[in-house]
């Protein structure tokens, strides 16, 4: 068996050069932003996701069923004939049908993307001025957002620094070998040290298939070979997340199920595992790499089906990682691994969104909504600060997906003046504080009553979650 092992590592280490050289297409990039296992448990993903329709017009004609049209920067677009070759899937700009999708625009594509979609046809000025009519203006809170945002741009905030990204890769990489060399002798350092490893290369990864610069194109499958994570489902999942955060029925993030629910379900939807949830969920946290690992390669799949750009490649790099992993390390060792990194990851990147604002329809003003459902994290060691990997400035994340990490630190207290200036509340909690908050959500969360309906309203907070789900 090693040596077949061996054989296929020779084969498709020759692929691997091909997974991170082969990146030339426009894509809508992610997040790690906060990625939750809660929704892998219950396959949320597989279900139809269901939205708030969006505002009717009393003028419409039938083939307005069928078309699609979206608002970027006060230009409304049809994009009727051209949703079945948006690189992300249809599902994602059919969601902004009759919306303003500046925001998402901004934050997720390239300048070339940009540029690119101005050539596309253009809804001719009677039907514009009809669905301009029936969407909400853009608030002041938005315009002054674009501003501010296009300000960080020509300042170069969003510019990579390679020297950083050698240093932050070459940690990551000596992680894996010091794992790998102590792994017969060391067994319990080489399960630690491979924890980390994946736990870190998982934020890596994530900052390159956000990226739309062309290192980050270049890299975008290191999640895929080096942390045998896809980039497939990680973007279609995670990008779905950023536009809708906390959007319940939509944000694939949220739990509902079966295991874990953040909040009260109907009785309809109710399990057992709901009521000893705050104790059992240190066992379910840890099954999350196996759960994203699983579906990479089920996405990673189907992507070559659907002809996808890169799925080859992505597959490619998938399948070598599991081939090193499979011959350098035992089955004591990388096993435990990948349940303790699943726990890591996953103590990190629930509590940064689960402890506020949810909403049960379609959010119009982007930026307010990100600010209102998304909590940062304040550590206070090296140590924490490494772990965490960027992801304790997840609003700055979430509201600048594109930007390298290393960035985030200095834009915090210019991101606070700009949260002040326009009267939004900027979270942030200390890192015992969160996850304790985390824990007593899912703890009162698993006490409460089933509510019949739920979810239910405009709105929840922390508190409104455990209520009646009467309309606030």
């Amino acid at each position: 068996m090693i040596r077949n092992l061996a054989f296929a590592l020779a084969v498709l280490q020759a692929e691997a050069f091909v997974c991170l050289s082969r990146s030339k297409q426009v894509v809508l990039t992610t997040s790690g932003g906060s990625v939750s296992l809660l929704s892998s448990i219950a396959s949320t993903n597989d279900q139809k996701l269901e939205v708030s329709p969006p505002p009717s017009t009393s003028s419409t004609t039938s083939e307005t069923d069928q078309s699609l049209n979206i608002r970027i920067h006060g230009e409304w677009y049809d994009l009727t004939k051209w949703r079945n070759s948006h690189p992300a899937g249809e599902h994602w700009i059919d969601l902004y049908n009759k919306r303003d999708a500046t925001e998402v625009m901004d934050a997720f594509h390239s300048e070339k993307a940009k540029i690119m979609y101005q050539r596309l046809q253009k809804v001719d000025e009677t039907k514009a001025s009809e669905l301009q009519k029936a969407t909400p203006e853009d608030t002041e809170v938005t315009l002054a957002f674009r501003e501010f945002r296009t300000k960080l741009v020509n300042d170069g905030w969003f510019e990579r620094d390679l020297v950083h990204e050698a240093k932050l890769i070459g940690i990551n990489l000596s992680l894996f070998i010091g794992a790998a060399v102590s792994a017969h002798s060391i067994p319990l350092m080489s399960i630690f040290l491979l924890s980390l490893g994946y736990s870190n290369s998982g934020w890596i990864g994530h900052d390159y298939i956000h990226g739309v610069d062309k290192f980050s194109e270049r890299l975008r499958n290191y999640s895929a070979l080096v942390g045998g994570l896809g980039t497939t489902w990680w973007s279609d999942k995670h990008n779905l997340h950023h536009a809708h955060t906390n959007e319940m029925g939509v944000d694939g993030d949220m739990a509902v199920g079966p295991l874990l629910f953040t909040y009260v379900p109907d009785p309809k939807n109710d399990t057992p595992w709901r009521k000893v949830q705050h104790y059992t969920f240190v066992p379910v946290f840890s099954l999350l790499r196996w759960l994203w690992s699983i579906r990479s390669f089920q996405e990673a799949i189907k992507g070559i089906e659907n002809k996808r750009p890169q799925a080859k490649q992505e597959l490619y790099c998938l399948m070598a990682h599991y081939a090193m992993l499979l011959t350098i390390f035992p089955m004591s060792v990388w096993i435990p691994a990948y349940f303790l990194s699943g726990l890591i990851t996953a103590l990190i990147v629930t509590p940064t969104h689960q402890n506020d604002t949810f909403f049960s329809d379609t959010q119009n003003d982007w930026v307010t909504s990100q600010f209102e459902s998304t909590r940062n994290a304040v550590l206070t060691n090296p140590f924490s600060t490494w772990l965490w990997g960027g992801m304790q400035y997840q609003l700055e994340h979430h509201l600048f997906p594109a930007m390298p990490r290393s960035k985030y630190p200095a834009l915090r207290p210019i991101l606070k003046q700009f949260a002040s200036e326009n009267n939004l509340k900027y979270l942030e909690s200390g890192e015992v504080e969160i996850l304790k908050m985390n824990w007593e959500l899912m703890r009162d969360v698993a006490k409460a009553d089933p509510v019949e309906g739920a979810p239910h309203g405009a709105l929840f907070t922390v508190n409104d979650k455990l209520a009646t789900g009467a309309k606030i």
